[in-house]
């Protein structure tokens, strides 16, 4: 299996490019590829030397020999900054995926034996486990329990960016809202969330229009401004900032109903009269085109047994 994907990798790599003569692509590469990869997701040689623990200098002596084996410029660096070309694009495509395939032949075996072990990745957004019927806590303690090999990578991150951290495979699993319904992911649903709009008690206002509604991208957000008569206040980045904001008496602020009544134990508000209301189905999201790996399985399965009877 390990030779025929090395075959497979050394392949592709040989045929990417036919404009120049070059060395041949072999597996002793295999360490430059993956400073190729480290530097064009760090954004450059600079931000790449504390995630490799290399020298600026070593780091450019590894990109050059991947450049030189394939024969084309990957980037481009200097005064200007560090970007990749369109043949680095390519190649940084290529080269993630055969490395995550590799990476993926111990435990992969490891299943066929009957032993789940490797990294799963997972994205969520913020404040999930201030609701209730969250059960994501015991669920990452049931997944240690029945595979105590398998390591579990939690990352919060915005709707859009998980998103798109699904699509670029870089998270397997993303649990979040369910807005609409796209064709490329598979749902399962965990559990129901509220959203109204909140406003500081001591000036809550009579009228929707007296406070400018805090905006960050976020579909329910967007529907309150185009349907409800709310004016656009300021940007902010979560649901932090939004309740920070509305905290101050001068705005009001698209909330989860589980969080808002964390945060109006210090800060009293409350959700506006006419405050439109949201239902929000937070699921385990996974890419439909994606086989799952057997870790994944697992844990979709000890979030539905402890997710079940909450009527999402």
């Amino acid at each position: 299996m390990k030779n025929d994907f090395y075959s497979g990798m050394v392949s592709k790599f040989n045929t990417f490019s036919h404009a120049m003569p070059r060395p041949p692509f072999t597996e002793r590469d295999l360490r430059s590829l993956r400073v190729f990869c480290a530097v064009a997701e760090a954004g450059g040689f600079a931000a790449a030397e504390d995630r490799l623990n290399m020298s600026k200098a070593s780091i450019s002596r590894h990109v050059r020999e991947v450049e030189e084996r394939l024969g084309v410029r990957l980037c481009e660096r200097g005064p200007s900054g560090f970007k990749l070309s369109s043949a680095g694009m390519v190649a940084l495509e290529l080269a993630s995926n055969a490395l995550k395939s590799l990476e993926r032949i111990r435990p992969e075996i490891d299943a066929v034996r009957g032993v789940l072990s490797g990294s799963l990745e997972i994205g969520m957004v913020e404040h999930l486990i201030t609701h209730r019927d969250c059960r994501i806590p015991e669920a990452l303690r049931e997944l240690a329990r029945r595979a105590p090999d398998v390591r579990p990578h939690v990352t919060v991150m915005t709707f859009a960016n998980l998103n798109q951290a699904l699509r670029e495979r870089r998270v397997e699993i993303a649990i979040r809202g369910m807005y609409a319904k796209e064709r490329m992911f598979d749902y399962q649903a965990l559990f129901v969330e509220t959203h109204r709009v909140y406003a500081a008690t001591e000036s809550a206002p009579e009228r929707r229009e007296d406070r400018p509604l805090v905006y960050r991208p976020h579909p329910f957000v967007e529907a309150a401004l185009a349907d409800h008569g709310f004016a656009r206040g300021p940007d902010a980045g979560g649901l932090e900032a939004i309740g920070l904001l509305v905290a101050t008496g001068n705005y009001a602020g698209l909330l989860p109903e589980h969080y808002a009544d964390l945060v109006a134990q210090r800060y009293p508000m409350r959700a506006l009269p006419d405050s439109p209301s949201y239902r929000n189905s937070i699921c385990a999201i996974t890419e439909a085109s994606r086989p799952l790996t057997r870790r994944a399985e697992l844990f979709l399965d000890i979030l539905a047994e402890l997710h079940a009877g909450n009527g999402a």
